[in-house]
């Protein structure tokens, strides 16, 4: 076979750069349109926190999208995961709880006429049986529980009315 000169292109060198200076454009274009679309979805919100504001106020340039930013953030905290101390009042049955297990909170009501139970806490991690003091008589026992903030205040509410038992998952 007879040896052939290589082929050469004029311009090809220059028209592959060129293809490669347009992609980078491209991509840059690409970034900073979702850099706007990330600054417009809530971006100064965060940063006027971590620059010492409060919650509560806003930037000057937050517009509507600070009452967004605000039920978002409201909404975080609600879900945070607080821990609840509990009295169950069947003191034999906490006695089978363990930490890590989850539980179901019941709050029977006790009325005249009969009384009406209803779920007050989902699926709560039990994290703490703390031991039983030796004078609490007949008053159940103490369950120290995680749960969300607005079901720990469900549980306070309901056990200043109604006796609490639990349900093993």
């Amino acid at each position: 076979m007879p040896h052939f000169a290589p082929v050469r292109v004029p311009g090809g060198l220059l028209r592959s750069a060129r293809s490669a200076r347009h992609r980078r454009r491209v991509a840059a274009v690409g970034l900073a349109v979702t850099a706007v679309a990330l600054v417009a979805a809530g971006g100064p919100r965060e940063a006027d926190r971590s620059r010492g504001r409060p919650e509560g106020t806003s930037s000057a340039y937050a517009g509507p999208a600070a009452s967004t930013g605000d039920r978002v953030a409201r909404a975080r905290r609600a879900g945070a995961r607080v821990t609840a101390p509990v009295r169950i009042a069947d003191a034999a049955t906490v006695r089978l709880l363990r930490p890590g297990d989850r539980v179901d909170v019941i709050a029977a009501e006790e009325r005249a006429t009969g009384g009406e139970a209803r779920v007050v806490a989902r699926g709560a991690r039990v994290t703490e049986v703390p031991k039983p003091l030796e004078d609490m008589g007949t008053g159940g026992a103490l369950v120290v529980l995680s749960v969300p903030r607005a079901a720990a205040a469900d549980l306070v509410g309901a056990s200043t009315t109604a006796r609490l038992a639990v349900t093993l998952w």
